[in-house]
């Protein structure tokens, strides 16, 4: 597991209650993605199952109303979470995420957070 996602993780809300131990184990779950100003990370009306955290950079929040112009709710920087309600229970996604320039985000399956309800359970508790 890299320094990177270790470091990522532990600066963001989602670790807040974890101890080093945990977030290590937790990190090595998770995937970093990289980025380019306008690439849309998920598409408003789509579901799955990834919970996503801010590491650098910005996401936008957009929606595409039909017909319309898109339109932007709200960004979201380092530190903030996204897709909670899809992850959770694959709620459609309301809007898109668009990076704002280069952009950096930590990303968590479900399943793989699942996989830990037996071996640290504490992590998922803590997590949610």
């Amino acid at each position: 597991m890299s320094q990177d996602r270790f470091e990522a993780l532990r600066g963001s809300r989602l670790a807040a209650e974890l101890d080093e131990p945990q977030c290590r184990k937790l990190a090595g779950l998770m995937e970093l993605v990289e980025l380019k100003d306008g690439d849309v990370l998920v598409r408003e009306g789509t579901t799955d199952d990834h919970l996503f955290v801010v590491v650098s950079g910005a996401l936008g929040v957009v929606r595409h109303p039909a017909g319309e112009a898109p339109v932007a709710l709200h960004t979201l920087v380092p530190g903030d979470l996204a897709g909670e309600l899809s992850f959770i229970d694959d709620t459609e996604r309301y809007a898109s995420l668009q990076a704002e320039g280069p952009t950096r985000v930590m990303s968590l399956r479900r399943p793989a957070l699942e996989s830990l309800l037996k071996s640290d359970p504490e992590i998922v508790y803590r997590t949610m």
